[in-house]
């Protein structure tokens, strides 16, 4: 009997193909809510965000794999899919290239005022000593989480003749932590949500760096204390703000604390935000959907 895989987000329509042509028995639900996603009969599940899977949830099945259409899995109870032998995969080298390219570009928007220098010219305003930008040569980047995401920036950033270090707690060969505290002039952040990252961004962190610096987050907003950067730009400790991600992303149900936050930190004009689009091209589209395919084809040795 054919395994059975249950898709309930958009995703790029070759990898329902693609796991046809091996063999499985595809339903695509997409229109699906959370509240009425059963995954009861089925041995695959692939999900970009739309549920929490708790450890509740996947009981109520007989799942073989998880695929998620993206890199995070702060979503998966991974504790317990390990303790039922379900296999959990994630795309991360499908959007890399995606990632480090949108991060230069948040970069070099700020670092020559690009974002501001439009607006004002819109406006009729041609004011170019006031949008007199800096070079990237010279300066040093730190770079927090050295997986797909950090090495692509990393690859990235060199021809730009920068100094980069990299920290990453399960990579002893990068560089120490204290170091890039000490040094660099730009951070850029490229690790999972845990409990351990959860606004491991806070008013301590920002304060052990020797130099004023520009902060970029392109992986989970909940790393970042909105708190703590609106402190930090304050005090001009943060110089600049490149984020992708926020804490709370369903911006429609902001409480007027959240509004009136992101009012404050948006202010600045040295601040410049994306809808986590980092990752979403029309490239890693496909890509995502390929990097899936192959382990999925690996885990059965197909």
């Amino acid at each position: 009997m054919a395994k059975r895989v249950l898709i309930i987000d958009e995703v790029h329509p070759s990898l329902a193909k693609e796991l046809r042509a091996l063999g499985f028995e595809v339903d695509e639900k997409p229109y699906l809510s959370a509240s009425e996603v059963d995954i009861h009969g089925y041995q695959g599940l692939v999900l970009r965000s739309k549920l929490l899977l708790t450890a509740e949830f996947i009981a109520t099945g007989s799942l073989e794999f998880i695929a998620r259409a993206g890199a995070g899995l702060d979503l998966i109870d991974l504790d317990y899919c390990e303790s039922q032998h379900i296999a959990v995969f994630s795309a991360n080298e499908g959007n890399r290239d995606a990632v480090g390219e949108h991060v230069i570009g948040q970069l070099l928007s700020i670092a020559r005022k690009i974002n501001t220098a439009d607006s004002e010219v819109r406006a009729g305003n041609w004011n170019r000593e006031g949008n007199r930008g800096w070079e990237l040569q010279g300066k040093t980047i730190g770079i927090i989480g050295y997986g797909n995401m950090g090495q692509s920036l990393a690859k990235k950033l060199q021809g730009f003749d920068m100094q980069i270090m990299a920290y990453d707690k399960y990579a002893p060969a990068t560089h120490r932590l204290e170091d890039i505290f000490e040094r660099a002039d730009i951070l850029s952040l490229h690790i999972p949500l845990t409990e351990e990252t959860r606004e491991m961004v806070d008013l301590e962190f920002i304060s052990k760096f020797k130099k004023p610096i520009i902060l970029m987050n392109s992986s989970r907003g909940a790393i970042c204390s909105l708190d703590a950067i609106l402190a930090g730009l304050q005090s001009g400790q943060l110089i600049g703000l490149a984020f992708d991600v926020l804490p709370n992303e369903q911006v429609a149900r902001w409480s007027d604390a959240e509004k009136g936050r992101f009012r404050a930190i948006s202010a600045f004009p040295q601040t410049i935000f994306s809808p986590h689009v980092a990752g979403w091209t029309r490239e890693s589209y496909w890509k995502i959907n390929d990097a899936l395919i192959e382990k999925i084809k690996a885990f059965y040795q197909l």
